[in-house]
């Protein structure tokens, strides 16, 4: 038969395969892949065959976007790429010795009556052994990596780990015995437990109906710094991770302040229009703490409570909290004393109460401190306030500087358990401040816990230069009080303003009457601190209007023209108390059109920089009123307002903004 006969036949049907050229087929294909690729036989014990598990591997490290966390990318992709292809180019196997998997192992022998059994010992592993068991290790791992950050099963369901040999030892009858699969390994990266509290975002509320709003100051940052770890490390923060009064107040603002020490404060307060709604207005209120002057500074008495737990065996931790507080030792005067108190396990007091001039014997101190055991915080909360109380200073700054993850899990260890030790301890006139520090077990809801019921100031610590900007640079608002219980309260006009609502505050709002209730707690401002409270309203027949009147409401009757009343947009009463008094005094203002501005140009360059941090922090946390509000306009206006940057806060804002942009468009 021709060539062209044989086509023709192909043309109009085609032969049933015969089962022999299969096989032949297969045999030949097994052939040749064992002869180039390995010494075992690749088609049998499919749970040795790594190929499959490496394409699916591959597959999904190139699916995820690891361009938003190129250091992780190194740390999975770089060990397996150069891992495998080590073994191929060796010669190497990705299944046992071929040899050894021909042998079936016996799972149990009976030896002969009259030997004595023996325990097994376990064989010396054959080279192939160990290297499969280390393959089989690092792909584990970066499965499971993989895994963690994507949401999505990397792999095939993972096979069992190769089985050990054993064998009888001498003397008794010789055989192969086989142990149980050997522990999985741990995963490569631990479980995010980080705990932020949930919390909805102010609603829009009517004057008429609700004419008065109440909160307490203040001053942490610890929100801020967290987004801007999360989005430098490729991803947009989730929402209750952004607290938009932090964001707003963790940069420095040149706000008027009082001019001596006997008024802590004043506040300024100016209506703008709103950049983001054209029928809104902005009424912004800004404070500015009296900043003590060098010579003036008070003796301290700081107590730092370090956690040393095994959670803490971080670089961005334990390490960087060392790093951190020799800076702050570092600034720290002749007549000032240090003590140490760390715990893990149990709590135990590292370095007696020691004047800074023993400079040295505080650094060895901390650079001594090791990570390891549990976290008996509440042991460690007693005896760091324990040291406060017994080198108490009059006039001066008494605090303990608790740094933690905020993983407590020894003693009290509930939120409102801690809250209660933490009311209690706060009657001793000490002061404290938390400092967290790390990822994937940082307990930010513990922390904002013990800061909001005791005197308290929180911050977040993710970078030496962070620690800088706290411990150096705003050393004095951090550690030098001025005020304690700052509580705001304002009443809107409704003949003014027909609706408001504050940005940011959700988690430190008070009741209406708390205000005048000097046995509730609030926030404090330290010296030359600035606070910024950003109000939008809506003035009255706005179009902007959102809520219906009331159908059997009454409305107020205006108010006589001339009167104090007429033309106000709102009341402001500020509350504080010396930090020697248990009595608050009243500071109040009315806001007027005196304090209104024509445009949001007309602004300071501060104003409009506060404005537009607050419009970001509302993007992040995706509410309504700035959903028209794109990243570019923030932005420009950013951009446009930023001023004097001495130390760059501003311009890594700027690329914050570019980041979460950018991020955004990739959802």
């Amino acid at each position: 038969m021709s060539d062209k006969d044989e086509f023709d036949i192909l043309r109009t049907s085609v032969p049933a395969p015969r089962d022999e050229a299969r096989q032949a087929a297969l045999r030949s294909a097994l052939g040749a892949f064992d002869e180039n690729f390995s010494t075992a036989p690749q088609g049998s014990a499919a749970a040795h065959r790594q190929s499959g598990r490496m394409n699916k591997l591959w597959s999904a490290m190139m699916q995820m976007k690891l361009s938003a966390t190129p250091a992780v990318a190194g740390l999975l992709v770089l060990p397996v790429a150069g891992y495998a292809t080590w073994q191929l180019m060796s010669g190497g196997t990705f299944g046992i010795d071929r040899e050894a998997s021909a042998e079936k192992p016996v799972v149990e022998t009976t030896a002969p009556a009259s030997s004595k059994r023996e325990e097994p010992q376990e064989l010396a592993a054959t080279e192939a052994e160990e290297r499969e068991r280390s393959f089989y290790d690092t792909l584990t791992q970066a499965e499971e990596a993989v895994q963690d950050m994507s949401g999505q099963v990397a792999s095939s369901p993972r096979p069992a780990q190769p089985s050990r040999l054993l064998r009888s030892p001498a003397g008794g009858e010789s055989k192969v015995m086989v142990l149980p699969p050997a522990p999985e390994p741990a995963p490569e990266l631990a479980e995010n437990r980080d705990r932020f509290q949930s919390f909805e975002t102010n609603p829009v509320r009517s004057a008429l109906e609700s004419p008065v709003s109440t909160f307490s100051i203040d001053v942490d940052t610890a929100s801020y710094a967290f987004v801007r770890r999360s989005l430098k490390e490729g991803f947009l923060p989730q929402p209750d991770n952004v607290r938009v009064e932090e964001m707003i107040n963790y940069f420095p603002y040149d706000w008027a302040g009082p001019e001596d020490a006997s008024t802590p404060f004043n506040p300024t307060v100016t209506v703008m229009p709103s950049p983001w709604n054209e029928h809104t207005k902005l009424m912004h209120v800004a404070i500015k703490g009296y900043d003590v002057q060098p010579t003036e500074k008070p003796q301290s008495n700081l107590v730092f409570l370090i956690d040393t737990s095994g959670s803490m065996n971080a670089p961005d931790k334990l390490p960087l909290l060392k790093s951190a507080f020799r800076l702050l030792v570092n600034q720290l005067g002749a007549d000032d004393t240090v003590s140490i108190v760390t715990y893990a396990g149990s709590a135990g007091t590292v370095l007696e109460p020691t004047k800074a001039t023993e400079r040295a014997k505080i650094l060895a101190a901390l650079d001594n401190l090791d990570a390891g055991g549990r976290t008996a915080g509440e042991e460690g909360i007693r005896e760091a306030y324990r040291l406060a109380e017994q080198s108490f200073v009059d006039g001066g700054v008494n605090r303990v500087m608790l740094a933690t993850d905020g993983d407590f899990n020894v003693g009290q260890t509930s939120d409102e358990d801690l809250k209660t030790l933490i009311e209690d301890k706060r009657e001793s006139g000490v002061f404290l401040s938390v400092f967290g520090f790390g990822r994937g077990n940082l307990n930010d809801q513990l922390m904002q816990t013990i800061v909001q019921n005791g005197n308290g100031t929180a911050a977040y610590i993710d970078t030496l230069a962070e620690a800088e900007k706290t411990l150096v640079e705003e050393a004095g608002s951090t550690l030098f009080p001025i005020a304690k219980d700052v509580k705001i309260q304002v009443e809107f006009n409704p003949q003014m303003v027909s609706e408001y609502r504050l940005i940011g505050y959700e988690t430190r709002a008070l009741n209406r009457e708390d205000f005048n209730n000097d046995r509730v707690d609030a926030g404090e401002i330290g010296s030359g601190h600035s606070v910024t409270a950003i109000y939008e309203i809506t003035p009255k027949g706005s179009p902007a209007e959102m809520i219906d009147d009331l159908r059997y409401g009454e409305e107020r009757p205006a108010a006589p023209e001339g009167t104090a009343q007429d033309g106000e947009y709102a009341f402001l009463k500020l509350r504080y108390k010396a930090l020697d008094s248990d009595t608050s005094k009243l500071i109040t203002t009315p806001v007027t059109a005196e304090n209104e501005i024509a445009s949001f140009d007309a602004a300071s360059t501060d104003q409009r920089f506060s404005v537009a941090v607050a419009a970001f922090g509302q993007k992040l946390r995706k509410a309504d009123a700035t959903a028209g509000l794109n990243y570019d306009e923030i932005m420009r206006i950013a951009t446009a307002a930023r001023g004097s940057d001495p130390f760059g806060y501003r311009a890594e804002f700027l690329s914050m903004v570019r980041l979460a942009s950018a991020l955004g468009e990739r959802r």
